[in-house]
């Protein structure tokens, strides 16, 4: 059986590959592909439930490490081995299991505002149970009045200040994908739901880049406790940006990206 995911490919060089976050696609990435496209070969996938590689129908596929190991497979079909791989938030818990459980395919990882999942029992317990209530309202309550609470939450707002037409395309990508496999998604792949990596992070060995804006104050907490577990990372501030610093100030997150990605590449 040939992989699901669906996946975009530009550039020429050694690759690249972006991993979005929840109720994105590949095309949410797309101010670093174009960018980054002169030196690499960036290949930017459809995760489980999302763009065009929509709803599975094969549910267990949307399990955090059940995804893991799919991501993998996509790697080998493909043979890109020490991969420089980004996540973005979702994308980055992601990108950070599959450098511990398949460290041959990643030689450089580049996590935004991410984490390595919730450190007690308890506190997983509760995220499953808050996000499966999430999926059962996206799908009781439609799409559209998901999306639009969504992009209000308090996690985004300093996107509100983005140009209108930014945010109104912004809503047009989030509504294309499929309810049910946003809701099997947020189940399967929440932060709740994925092993604590915590404890496993001195396991990496990819040379690492946090990225993360001024404005995120939650998960400016993170990268530093991130920073101290891993063994050879760097934490960088883009400045006049929240979560989602690809969008919010995709030149200083360019920029980050160059200078890290040169290290090893030049």
């Amino acid at each position: 059986m040939s992989n699901p995911l669906c996946f975009t490919a530009t550039g020429e060089g050694p690759p690249l590959v972006l991993l979005h976050g929840f109720t994105g696609d590949a095309s949410t990435l797309r101010s670093l592909s174009h960018a980054l496209a002169d030196r690499f070969t960036v290949y930017s996938v459809d995760l489980p439930g999302h763009g065009r590689t929509g709803h599975l129908s094969d549910i267990g596929l949307y399990d955090f490490l059940a995804t893991v190991d799919l991501l993998a497979d996509f790697f080998e079909e493909r043979n890109l081995n020490a991969a420089a791989v980004l996540g973005y938030s979702m994308g980055g818990r992601l990108a950070l299991a599959l450098s511990l459980n398949y460290p041959h395919l990643v030689s450089q990882l580049t996590l935004i505002g991410a984490s390595a999942g919730l450190a007690s029992q308890s506190e997983r317990l509760a995220r499953r149970q808050a996000d499966s209530s999430l999926a059962d309202e996206l799908l009781e309550d439609g799409l559209p009045a998901f999306v639009d609470r969504w992009m209000t939450q308090p996690l985004f707002a300093s996107q509100q200040g983005l140009a209108a037409d930014v945010l109104a395309a912004a809503r047009q990508q989030r509504l294309a994908n499929d309810p049910v496999g946003l809701a099997a998604s947020l189940r399967g792949a929440g932060t709740g739901a994925q092993p604590s990596l915590w404890g496993r992070l001195s396991e990496i060995s990819a040379s690492t880049l946090l990225l993360v804006g001024e404005q995120d104050t939650k998960f400016r907490r993170l990268a530093m406790r991130l920073s101290t577990g891993l063994s050879q990372s760097e934490t960088v501030v883009i400045a006049q940006a929240g979560h989602a610093v690809h969008v919010e100030n995709p030149q200083a997150t360019v920029a980050a990206l160059r200078e890290f990605l040169s290290t090893n590449h030049d």
